[in-house]
């Protein structure tokens, strides 16, 4: 008897029992749902044929694992009278579901499903449209505390608060940044006659005396972080007194100037803190490059990098000496002042006497006199052969310089004096 009770799909025969589509236009057709998703079509019965969901309400919407005893009659209850309740009202939802569920037990299952659950995170929009902003939050808005909120009031002494124009329960100067930005609203009102146009051009003004005043409470802000106020008023002296910090070299200096437009984003603090890291980054790379140089000539120990530098410092010390006495023998024999400049470049050993004075007194090195003195001969033999040809001197050769090697070359017999 419990057999004939059951229910059986008529395409694969699989137990129907809890839920099952019934045509509605077929008699006897009921299909399981894997069949009925299918499309599955037997005798007369066809796929786009009206159905009817027969529930037996024993089966879950969740799965096994998040049953909760919660059965899919009793989900579809919960639907109705959070449709029929609202949100928040658990006791009338509760007493709709069924006895048997508590007002803490509905709203635990609707919570975690429905909102907090796949269902939710799929239906509910990250960014909901329409929202009301909330303008008296931290956010920059025209309530908010950062416009609307003072700063404490400087420490300064009455003298200097009438030599400021400044009024320290307000934290106003008498004299503001954009002094007739009021000007832009005193004259604003708002009637029912007046049309869109006007709406938004008043919405416009209102925008533009807003952002004056963001400006003004940046100004402010940048006074405090910087100490300008006693900059101005001379008591930056007092900072001297001070201990000393580290002295800070020229590099940095230049760097400073260059991140200058920064210091708009950046309190006084963090502004130090940060060329004080990158001084701390300098040292510390500059001290890896000494570990490994210790590294790479087999110093593995602290102790033994003293006697190194002791034993490196005599030989650049021998160095020295060595070079001082070459350069007093060189004075002593007449060369050292006429061709100290060319001596070390290359191409000065392949220059005459005549040519090594000639360049020094030129100032040209050795390698750009040998390229001319090249293109000038070549240039010249051509000619003799009675082949035209394109003379192509260096651009760092100017006339003075080109006249002086042709009447040296000219004097000296290389080329004749018809063709200089």
């Amino acid at each position: 008897m419990a057999e004939l009770g059951k229910k059986y799909c008529v395409y694969c025969l699989a137990e129907v029992s809890p839920l099952r589509f019934r045509c509605t236009e077929c008699q006897d057709i009921e299909l399981c749902p894997e069949c009925f998703s299918a499309g599955a079509e037997i005798g007369h019965h066809r796929r786009y044929h009206g159905y009817q969901l027969v529930d037996g309400g024993r089966f879950t919407l969740w799965g096994p694992e998040a049953e909760g005893g919660w059965t899919s009659r009793e989900e579809q209850l919960l639907l109705d009278a959070i449709e029929q309740f609202g949100f928040g009202n658990w006791e009338d939802m509760a007493a709709h579901v069924g006895a048997s569920r508590t007002p803490q037990e509905v709203m635990e299952h609707y919570v975690s499903m429905y909102i907090h659950g796949n269902l939710g995170r799929a239906c509910i929009p990250d960014t909901i449209p329409n929202r009301v902003t909330d303008h008296t939050c931290p956010g920059g808005g025209p309530l908010s505390p950062s416009l609307t909120t003072p700063l404490p009031p400087l420490d300064i002494s009455v003298a200097e608060q009438q030599q400021l124009g400044y009024m320290p329960l307000r934290d106003d100067y008498e004299i503001e940044y954009d002094q007739d930005a009021e000007t832009l609203i005193s004259g604003l009102s708002v009637n029912y006659d007046d049309e869109d146009v006007e709406i938004e051009l008043k919405r416009a003004h209102v925008d533009m005396y807003v952002r004056k005043l963001r400006e003004r409470q940046r100004r402010k802000n940048i006074a405090r972080d910087y100490n300008l106020v006693p900059a101005f008023l001379g008591k930056d002296k007092k900072d001297k007194e001070r201990p000393a910090k580290r002295k800070v070299t020229k590099e940095e200096k230049e760097l400073r100037l260059k991140l200058r437009p920064l210091y708009q984003f950046m309190s006084c603090k963090e502004f130090d803190d940060l060329f004080e890291g990158m001084h701390k980054e300098k040292m510390l790379r500059a001290k890896i490059r000494e570990l490994q140089r210790y590294r790479r000539n087999g110093i593995t120990k602290l102790e033994e990098s003293a006697e190194y530098e002791a034993a490196r410092h005599k030989r650049e010390k021998r160095k020295e000496n060595k070079s001082a006495a070459g350069a007093k023998r060189g004075k002593e024999d007449g060369k050292d002042g006429e061709f100290a400049a060319i001596e070390h470049l290359p191409g000065f050993e392949l220059l005459s006497d005549r040519e090594k004075v000639l360049c020094s007194s030129l100032n040209l090195s050795p390698a750009r006199y040998v390229t001319v003195k090249t293109i000038i001969i070549k240039d010249h033999l051509q000619k003799r052969q009675g082949i035209p040809s394109k003379s192509r001197l260096p651009s760092y050769l100017d006339k003075v310089l080109k006249k002086r090697i042709l009447n040296f070359l000219t004097e000296s017999g290389w080329i004749s004096r018809d063709a200089s």
